[in-house]
């Protein structure tokens, strides 16, 4: 099989680049590197299987192409992490719309399966839970750009399920939820590989707000194997998946964690999120997944333990330390 993955060189997109690869597929990558960086396909790089275009999905030709050739495609190409899109609210909203417009239109022209990648983000602050995928979004004013984010995914996700129900395209659209290893960088605001550079370089450990919010972290080798399970799952097909680790921390407990994990004389300090995002900016104090739904479709949900996880990501951190800054 070809498979086609947008985003192939970002962090969970390199991850499932290497998985297809094992199993035994030919994999193509589209990728303008805006966020993305060719290194974190160093490991896939020498497989003869792997083809990488740098391009961006805007671009309807490269995209009408490598859709046409592929039998497969991850849509996993977006915008990036909470200061990204802070930062750049056009450009999300550029990518994550019209982006997935275009992989959509060209995967329905092709009849190619789609499977897109979302976000726990949609929820907005709906801080209940466990979420179900079925649950009620409760958003803040249309006029903070953290809240375009999150209605530019729930969007996507409307897109791909309305193929599905009108055209018959199989679509899935994957809700990852916090999304943690090897490669990420804490420059886009996520906050494990800022809290260990921190902690490895025994600088104070920055936590927004007053760290008793509290989120799921999901290693990436999990959500990859749900991924894949999915796209060899018909029953999945014309649906939403939640995507993650039901076992919540609080980022105050998280931070003290690395610094037990790390050795680190890091002290904890509190930042406000106006100093960190600036003014107007909102949180949600909750995030939890239910994930009935990936049980009981794949027989599987992700299943690394917290301490597991950030002791791989801390061990591979010196190795790639500049790209994950």
């Amino acid at each position: 099989m070809l498979a086609l993955v947008t985003g192939g060189a970002g962090f969970i997109g390199s991850h499932l680049v290497e998985a297809l690869l094992a199993r035994g597929d030919r994999v193509h990558v589209l990728d303008n590197l805006s966020t993305g960086v060719r290194e974190n396909l160093a490991r896939a790089g020498a497989d003869r299987r792997l083809r990488v275009t740098i391009d961006s999905i805007l671009n309807e030709q490269a995209v009408e192409a490598a859709v046409a050739e592929a039998d497969l495609v991850f849509h996993l190409a977006a915008a990036v992490g909470v200061k990204w899109v802070l930062d750049h609210p056009l450009g999300s909203l550029e990518t994550n719309l019209r982006g997935t417009d275009i992989v959509l239109g060209a995967a329905d022209r092709h009849r190619r399966p789609v499977l897109i990648a979302s976000t726990s983000e949609v929820y907005g602050k709906n801080d209940s839970g466990p979420l179900r995928e079925d649950d009620d979004r409760i958003l803040g004013s249309s006029r903070l750009s953290r809240w375009w984010y999150a209605t530019a995914k729930a969007a996507d996700e409307a897109l791909a399920i309305a193929y599905w129900q009108e055209r018959r395209l199989p679509t899935i659209a994957l809700r990852f939820f916090n999304t943690i290893g090897p490669r990420q960088r804490g420059r886009y605001g996520m906050v494990v590989p800022r809290f260990i550079g921190q902690a490895l370089n025994d600088e104070p450990i920055t936590v927004f707000g007053d760290g008793h919010q509290t989120r799921c972290f999901t290693y990436v080798e999990d959500v990859v194997r749900s991924v894949i399970g999915l796209s060899e799952c018909e029953a999945a097909w014309g649906d939403v998946f939640n995507v993650g680790r039901q076992h919540e921390i609080s980022i105050a407990d998280l931070a003290a964690r690395i610094i037990e994990l790390t050795g680190s004389r890091s002290e904890i300090v509190y930042v406000p999120y106006a100093e960190a995002y600036g003014d107007g900016f909102e949180d949600m104090r909750r995030r939890v997944p239910d994930v009935t739904k990936l049980r009981e479709t794949i027989g599987y949900t992700p299943d690394t333990s917290l301490d597991a996880a950030l002791t791989k990501i801390i061990a591979a951190f010196p190795a790639n330390s500049a790209a994950i800054s």
